[in-house]
């Protein structure tokens, strides 16, 4: 039966409870509610329900939506990890929902040292000896990272204005970079899924100013060439970046400054222990090299005298890049989630990820053709070359996954796969977990083979069926009409 919305229900013409304000300390509604800015016109449309009614449609609702605490959510990191439930409750303790930035730094002793030992943490796990908690997201890190670079060279050599990015880096990444003032030039990948160092070198002249790797990239590969990409990069003067978002592919196992990173931004909302689901919240602080020290935002978090202290030190800072500290809810979940963890844990988080990934992309490598034949680390890519033939898309698989009650992986990414169908199950799933999932996978293909139309029209088995993607694209219905 086709949900309602709630302004669809039609009910009688019913009066509202005359509630007896002699009674309340408020005597005056006005003191409560600025009635005057309410009109008749903003109320006339809501239907007549009661209380019970409108708790019930909402909570119909929200059980229509797919979450991270019913089923496999194999988007991994990127979007939807599972994370502990309490970081969420200790985030929330009153000593840090109640205090207010603007109040004295001698009151902000607690969150001044949190966010200051949580700095010198991301200065351990990337080796580089600055950093600021700023920036609100991984692309906001990329940003603020790039006008940084800019200012570097607008005081030391204003003609390198040119970035080169791979063609298996994160989306964000040009567009972070031109916004920075940069010109952006693709760098192609090789056969093995590795950046192609003839291609690089061609690129690397006068106006080179750096590159931005992602690392591991996004088909789920750790650069084989990156020793040989940092000298490169170095010798030409320019700054190596790293895309830090598949940072729980690395953790405890590789520090980037030791394959040759000058700058980085980690994704706090993906690695660390805060759901991204809808677009938000994020953090992206970023750490960066010796040369770069300088120019980060003002101010910075210093411990002096045993006290935690706003500096503003920085005579070429760029300025601030958010207001106050950051997005502080997000960095509080990071910094519990590393203290409790500590640094052997951070490394099994690692393992936990680069296996689980392994575990899928060999079970399922016979039925689903690997994008490359080699280890993955994070997450495995694969395309749907076997199920082609039957003339099966991508996007059926993934709509076909909802009739199992698993939510779809990425899909149509990186865009250098054809059909590409990118699995990340990350390092908080079961083996069971694992196991179903790849069962359901191998039915599926199965499914591809001997009902191949049973796949092409799904789902069948949830609340909203197969749309009309070609109308929903040209035609969308974006506003509620009566």
């Amino acid at each position: 039966m086709e949900e309602k919305l709630i302004f669809n229900y039609k009910t009688h013409k019913r009066e509202p409870i005359a509630l007896p304000y002699d009674d309340f300390q408020y005597k005056n509604l006005d003191e409560i509610i600025d009635t005057e800015s309410i009109s008749d016109n903003a109320c006339k449309n809501f239907p007549d329900l009661s209380e019970p009614e409108v708790v019930r449609h909402f909570i119909r609702l929200s059980k229509l939506n797919f979450n991270i605490d019913e089923n496999f959510y194999p988007l991994g990191s990127c979007t939807m990890k599972y994370n502990p439930k309490v970081n969420e409750l200790i985030s929330r303790f009153k000593g840090f929902s109640d205090i207010h930035p603007a109040q004295d730094v001698e009151d902000l002793q607690g969150i001044l040292r949190i966010l200051f030992e949580l700095g010198e943490y991301f200065k351990d796990l990337s080796g580089l000896p600055g950093v600021t908690l700023q920036p609100a997201a991984g692309a906001h890190g990329e940003l603020t990272a790039l006008f940084m670079m800019k200012a570097y060279f607008e005081d030391t050599a204003p003609n390198k204005n040119v970035i080169l990015i791979p063609d298996t880096s994160h989306g964000t990444n040009p567009a972070s970079a031109q916004t920075a003032g940069f010109k952006t030039v693709k760098i192609k990948s090789n056969a093995d899924g590795d950046t192609d160092l003839e291609d690089l070198k061609a690129h690397l002249n006068d106006d080179f100013a750096g590159i931005m790797l992602t690392i591991p990239n996004t088909l789920g590969l750790f650069d084989k060439h990156i020793l040989e990409i940092s000298k490169l990069v170095r010798a030409s003067g320019g700054f190596l970046y790293m895309d830090g978002a598949n940072m729980n592919a690395l953790m405890g196992k590789v520090i980037p400054a030791d394959v040759g990173v000058d700058v980085m931004h980690f994704n706090l909302h993906k690695t660390f222990s805060t759901p991204h689901g809808g677009g938000g919240p994020g953090s992206g602080p970023i750490t960066v090299c010796s040369k770069l020290q300088r120019y980060l935002p003002n101010p910075l978090i210093i411990k002096s005298d045993n006290q935690y202290k706003f500096s503003y030190s920085n005579s070429g800072s760029i300025g601030k890049v958010k207001e106050y500290f950051g997005n502080i809810g997000v960095l509080l979940k990071a910094y519990i989630y590393i203290k409790s963890l500590g640094a052997e844990g951070l490394k099994r988080v690692t393992e936990f990820a680069v296996l689980n990934a392994n575990y899928i992309r060999k079970s399922l490598e016979d039925v689903y053709k690997p994008a490359f034949s080699r280890i993955c680390m994070h997450e495995c890519v694969f395309t749907n070359e076997y199920q082609e033939k039957s003339g099966v898309k991508t996007l059926h698989i993934a709509k076909r996954l909802l009739d199992y009650h698993i939510h779809a992986p990425t899909i149509y990414f990186p865009l250098i796969v054809h059909e590409a169908l990118m699995i990340e199950p990350t390092e908080t799933e079961s083996k069971e977990t694992i196991d179903n999932f790849i069962e359901i996978m191998k039915k599926i293909a199965q499914e591809s083979k001997d009902n191949p139309d049973l796949v092409k029209n799904a789902p069948h088995n949830v609340f909203r069926k197969k749309l009309d993607e070609v109308l929903a694209a040209r035609s969308p219905v974006l506003k509620w009409r009566r």
